[in-house]
């Protein structure tokens, strides 16, 4: 996938989230009570809840709601309750997706992307199919003004940890270990860097093209279908 069409995604994905705020913050919630349940209240000594925690930053989620959905899962009595759930398999063209769910009923989830999968000419598959094609990195982008000066950027998070960093037409990324996203998170924000995308993704090896016009609009159906799932948390995919 180009830089462009990288940048274009980001920034499509940025306006999407503008437009369903309380239906993003409704999912970072579900997160947030996972996280709680498997580790604790506590982000210092739950690093999967500090992950969500700043992956609900990056959102704009306001403090008092990530506060409150702590609170809330640390003394959740409430009859709901939630387990993660990955699917994979490929959309059409062969294009691979891996699929996370927060859901309080696995066979309702599995039924609604089965569902969406079939419509839209993909192939759900078995857990493993896809997800050899991908690495789990943090991946933190930032938007190229006339303020920024690459070579700062870029030492600021490799001496922070960063593994790798690349500067394309629209924007500066970089990648870290999962291990090592928070501090490299921390440094670039102490140092005054404002993030146009950041979280831990599962990054493909390999991209897929589409030339077909019918397999481009269906998967982007396919995409845009899944992310409205209530149950759906992220999607991935190598398109």
């Amino acid at each position: 996938m180009s830089g462009h069409s990288k940048w274009a995604n980001i920034k499509h994905k940025k306006e999407k989230t503008d437009a369903q705020k309380g239906k993003i913050f409704t999912k970072l919630g579900r997160e947030i009570a996972i996280a709680v349940k498997q580790g604790g209240p506590d982000p210092e000594s739950n690093a999967k809840l500090a992950d969500v925690i700043a992956k609900a930053k990056a959102a704009n989620m306001p403090n008092d709601n990530i506060a409150r959905s702590i609170k809330k899962a640390a003394g959740e009595n409430t009859g709901e309750s939630y387990e993660e759930v990955v699917y994979e398999g490929y959309g059409p063209g062969g294009v691979a997706l891996i699929v996370e769910a927060a859901t309080d009923n696995r066979n309702r989830t599995a039924g609604d992307i089965r569902h969406l999968f079939d419509k839209f000419g993909g192939n759900l598959g078995t857990t493993g199919c896809v997800s050899f094609m991908f690495d789990k990195k943090g991946v933190i982008v930032i938007e190229k003004t006339d303020g920024i000066s690459e070579d700062d950027l870029m030492m600021t998070a490799l001496d922070a940890g960063a593994e790798d960093f690349e500067a394309e037409d629209e924007y500066f990324e970089i990648l870290t270990a999962p291990e090592d996203y928070l501090a490299v998170r921390e440094a670039l924000k102490k140092a005054g860097y404002e993030f146009a995308q950041s979280e831990i993704e599962m990054v493909p090896q390999t991209y897929t093209k589409l030339t077909d016009p019918d397999q481009i609009k269906f998967m982007e159906k396919l995409i845009e279908s899944l992310e409205d799932l209530d149950d759906v948390q992220n999607v991935w995919h190598n398109w």
